[in-house]
C-alpha cells in the first residue's frame, strides 16, 4: 500500500532515526547529551542556512508568483491562534492564560519540522521552493497575535508589557532575527559570492539537522513524562489539532497553485507547534501559564506525532490534491 511505504520510508530517513535514537536515549537516561552551547549553535546554524536560501529563492521569484503564498500564510497565522484558543478555552476548561500560550505554540512554527518537511520533500523528488523560509518568519507574529488575545480577554490593555514592546521582543527573537536578517543577505548575494559559502550553508545542513534532531528526540522523550500534567485531553489534542491545521495547510496551497513539495511543506508548516521562541515569549508575557501544559503538549507530543506519522500524512494529501 502508498500509504504504508510513504509511513516506512520517512521512518527510515536518516534524520528522522537520528530523532528516535535521541527519544531512546532520553528514555532509557542515558548519558548521551548535547552541550547547551551546541544545541544554541546548531538552531543559530540552521535558521541562518534556511534564510539564506529562502532569500536567494526570493530574489529569483517575481511578486505575482509569491503573493497568493503570502495571502495564505497571513490567514493561517491570524486563523490558527483563534481556533487553538477557543477549542482549549471552551472544550480543554483553560483559563485566559493557558489557552493563550497554547494559541502562541501552535500559532508559531516548530524549525525542527519544518527543516525535516524540507528534506523529506527534498527526499521524496518533489523539493519545496526555498521562499518557504519567509512564510516560517511571517507566522512568527502568530505569537504576538495569541498574546494580544489574551490582552484583550484580560481586559489589560493598560497594564504589563505595551504593544510596541511586545512587538519589539518579539522582533528581537532569534527566529526573525536569523530567517529575516539571512533573507536579505541572501537576497542580495551575487552568484559568485553565493557559491564561497554555499558549501558550508548548504553542505553541511543534513549533517547539523540529524544532530539538532538528536537533541530534540532526547529533550521530547523527557517531557513525555510529564504527560499527566496534560492530561487525556492535551494528549489528543496534541496529535488532532496539527492533523487539522496540517490538512488545511495542504489544501489552501493546493488551490493557490502550489506543488506537492510546496503544498506539503506549508501543511507541515501549519501543523508544527513552536518550542523555542514561543515559550521565551509566554515566560514574560503570560507567567502563570504552566509550561507543563504548553511545553508538553508541543514537544512532547506534537512534535513527535509530526516527525513520524504526520508528514507522510500531509504528504500523501498533496499528492492526492495534486491528482
Amino acid at each position: 500500500m502508498p500509504g504504508i511505504e510513504l509511513l516506512v520510508g520517512n521512518l527510515l530517513q536518516p534524520i528522522v532515526l537520528a530523532f528516535l535514537l535521541g527519544a531512546l536515549a532520553g528514555l532509557v537516561k542515558s548519558e548521551l547529551e548535547l552541550p547547551e552551547a551546541v544545541i544554541k549553535l546548531l538552531s543559530i546554524y540552521l535558521l541562518f542556512s534556511l534564510g539564506l536560501t529562502g532569500g536567494r529563492e526570493l530574489a529569483r521569484a517575481s511578486l505575482a508568483d509569491v503573493l497568493p503564498l503570502l495571502g495564505i500564510t497571513v490567514l493561517m497565522t491570524l486563523a490558527i491562534p483563534c481556533w487553538v484558543y477557543v477549542i482549549t478555552r471552551r472544550l480543554g476548561g483553560f483559563d485566559v492564560a493557558n489557552a493563550a500560550a497554547l494559541a502562541a505554540h501552535y500559532g508559531s512554527v516548530s524549525t525542527a519540522t519544518f527543516f525535516a518537511s524540507m528534506s523529506f520533500a527534498k527526499a521524496m523528488g518533489t523539493p519545496a521552493d526555498g521562499s518557504m523560509a519567509a512564510m516560517v518568519a511571517l507566522m512568527e507574529f502568530g505569537v504576538i497575535f495569541s498574546l494580544v488575545l489574551a490582552r484583550l480577554a484580560m481586559g489589560r490593555e493598560q497594564g504589563g508589557i505595551r504593544a510596541g514592546e511586545l512587538l519589539l521582543s518579539v522582533l528581537r527573537g532569534r527566529g526573525i532575527l536569523l530567517l529575516g536578517g539571512g533573507m536579505l543577505i541572501g537576497g542580495v548575494a551575487s552568484e559568485t559570492q553565493w557559491q564561497q559559502i554555499s558549501p558550508f550553508y548548504e553542505g553541511l545542513f543534513r549533517g547539523m539537522l540529524m544532530l539538532f534532531l538528536l537533541e530534540m528526540g532526547i529533550t521530547a522523550a523527557r517531557q513525555a513524562r510529564a504527560f499527566r500534567e496534560v492530561g487525556g485531553f492535551m494528549i489528543g489534542f496534541g496529535m488532532a489539532m496539527p492533523v487539522f491545521n496540517g490538512l488545511v495547510g495542504v489544501a489552501l496551497a493546493s488551490a493557490v497553485g502550489l506543488g506537492v513539495g510546496g503544498a506539503f511543506v506549508f501543511g507541515a508548516i501549519c501543523a508544527s507547534a513552536s518550542f523555542i521562541d514561543a515559550p521565551a515569549a509566554c515566560r514574560a508575557s503570560l507567567p502563570t501559564a504552566n509550561p507543563g501544559i504548553y511545553l508538553t503538549a508541543s514537544l512532547g507530543v506534537t512534535l513527535p506525532f509530526n516527525l513520524l506519522l504526520g508528514l507522510p500524512l500531509y504528504y500523501q494529501a498533496a499528492r492526492w490534491l495534486a491528482g
